[in-house]
């Protein structure tokens, strides 16, 4: 058989391979299927507003015999879509006509999800849904229509599908797709590098000490709070992005909280053991150590509302030691939680309470999936057809090795967070949250805070980080860097990249787009801007110390970064 007959043949079973695509679409729009289409439960009423339903349903007969009309010579839409825009693509018939069929159906989905008449959230779910389907259907990811994955099998005379199918049984070994080639990084070796010790620990937290790289020190010591759902070295992955070598080398004595990862011996934590234990314990510990009525403090994502909790219950029982705190991509008022909330109801949150409420793991695993699907195509489907589909080793990335590095949670913190934070939203509400024996006012927390939310977050919103503006009454500022959850915090200066916004007029609106109406975007990194205002909460400088710790109760236990950081989930 000739080529051309060997395609001609090919598309004509690809043709009704569509047809019979197309008539389970129209069957899916009709009414006794919406339920199905939209993956809603049989006893949930889907009604579309007017007669969109109508017009969704001419637009795609027409879009369908705009392809059939174009026989073998279909032409590739230009949509900038990434995942079909090598040249490879173009020239393939069949693939041509794969792309051209998906990009119908997903815009006929998209525009009955559109069409819906419901409230905001049960809309926002569809729409989650039927995004997540429509990820995980496209031609890119089926070696039967990537064009780029078959010439590469092509030219390296199918070493690229063996290589595939080894790091498929790889990934399924280790228990999660590689991001990135983990066999390039090590924890203590070429990342989490800052040197330090360890001069505190119980069975939650290891305490870290900094050496420090200057002369001087300010004599408020700096403590910071990471989030426990992730391993605290985010904050010092390599040294030209190290949050932490970045604060040492301005001058502060820097401690950092580095949270056991829990096994089921842990299972039973709340999250008043959380706050008791480990994050005051650790106020506590850095002010024995230094020697000072106060101390400087930096929350990040959970780390930040963890902190926060802290900083209310020392505020109700009359302990003013904390002089600053620091807020990074932090959610304190939980009214706007982002695409998270499509999870969060009443239902999801009682299944949880009952599966591991009174004790037990939340699975880190469970958790970096989560929020992988938060962004499948970038962090899900781009590694299966990079890996798999075409046999690629991905290239080492310090972050994404960090992505990769889960850690649980105990059941019981977990499932508490959950129900009074992303649910009720009671920690913006004086008095209706009792943490540690004491009830929790937000008002009473009056120390400065410098609060940063970044413009793409799509984990902690840049509106749900400058809400906390508005529930905190001590002196504020706010700015906003550019990129998202991460990478907008991982922004050493030295790199000069992205921007990010300020205003100095000091006022705070009610809202983000108010703030902005009166800021300024500047060029670079927001960390200069952060390091000269906490500086003004440091105090005066003093000598170096020349160990770690404070003899004789506190020693060095061992070096920076410690055991804790590199267990596994």
């Amino acid at each position: 058989m000739s080529n051309d007959a060997a395609w001609a043949e090919s598309v004509q079973q690809f043709q009704q391979m569509l047809s019979q695509s197309w008539g389970n679409m129209l069957q899916a729009m009709q009414p006794g299927e919406l339920n199905k289409a939209m993956a809603m439960p049989p006893s949930t009423p889907v009604n579309f507003a007017g007669d969109k339903l109508l017009e969704l349903q001419q637009q795609y007969l027409q879009d369908m015999r705009a392809l059939w009309g174009q026989g073998m010579l279909p032409q590739m839409p230009k949509t900038g879509d990434r995942r079909f825009a090598g040249e490879n693509w173009a020239q393939n018939p069949l693939s041509v006509y794969s792309v051209t069929a998906y990009q119908m159906q997903a815009r006929a989905l998209m525009g009955m999800v559109d069409a819906v008449e419901a409230d905001e959230k049960t809309r926002a779910r569809i729409r989650f849904g039927v995004e997540q389907w429509l990820a995980a259907m496209s031609p890119s990811n089926f070696l039967a229509f990537n064009a780029d994955a078959q010439k590469k099998a092509i030219e390296t005379h199918g070493e690229s599908i063996a290589k595939g199918v080894a790091n498929l049984l790889h990934d399924m070994r280790q228990g999660h797709i590689s991001m990135t080639d983990e066999s390039r990084f090590e924890v203590g070796r070429n990342v989490a590098t800052t040197e330090g010790a360890v001069v505190f620990e119980n069975e939650l937290f290891q305490l870290l000490e900094y050496k420090p790289l200057t002369a001087k020190v300010y004599e408020r010591p700096f403590l910071m709070v990471p989030p426990c759902i992730n391993k605290y070295y985010i904050l010092d992955l390599q040294p030209e992005n190290s949050v932490i070598r970045y604060a040492v080398s301005q001058g502060h004595r820097t401690f950092v909280i580095s949270w056991r990862n829990p096994d089921e011996s842990l299972g039973h934590k709340t999250w008043d053991d959380y706050i008791e234990q480990a994050v005051l314990t650790a106020i506590a510990k850095t002010q024995e150590i230094s020697g000072v009525e106060k101390i400087n403090a930096l929350g990040f994502c959970v780390g930040g509302t963890m902190l926060t909790n802290a900083l209310a219950v020392l505020a109700a029982r009359g302990q003013d030691v904390v002089a600053s705190a620091t807020f990074l991509t932090t959610l304190i008022n939980f009214a706007d939680t982002g695409i998270l909330d499509v999870f969060i109801d009443e239902n999801f949150v009682r299944m949880r309470e009952m599966q591991m409420g009174q004790g037990g793991l939340m699975k880190g695993q469970d958790l970096a999936s989560t929020f992988s699907f938060l962004r499948p195509n970038e962090l899900v489907w781009n590694y299966v057809v990079g890996n798999y589909l075409k046999g690629e080793t991905p290239p080492p990335f310090d972050l994404l090795y960090w992505n990769s590095d889960s850690t649980n949670l105990p059941g019981p913190y977990y499932a508490w967070y959950l129900r009074n934070f992303y649910l009720e939203n009671k920690l913006i509400e004086p008095g209706a949250l009792t943490v540690c024996g004491e009830q929790l006012d937000l008002r009473q927390v009056k120390l400065p805070v410098y609060i940063y939310g970044s413009r793409e977050d799509h984990i902690v919103p840049a509106d749900a980080a400058y809400a906390s503006t508005q529930v905190l009454p001590g002196k504020k500022r706010f700015v906003m860097g550019a990129s998202g959850h991460i990478a907008g915090v991982i922004n050493p200066p030295a790199k000069n990249k992205r921007s990010h916004w300020v205003r100095e007029d000091g006022k705070l609106p009610a809202t983000l787009q108010g703030w902005l109406a009166g800021a300024d975007e500047l060029p670079g990194s927001w960390w200069d801007d952060w390091s000269e205002w906490l500086k003004g909460h440091a105090g005066k400088q003093i000598a170096a110390p020349k160990d770690y710790g404070r003899a004789p109760e506190f020693k060095a236990i061992e070096p920076a970064p410690g055991r804790y950081v590199k267990q596994k989930a």
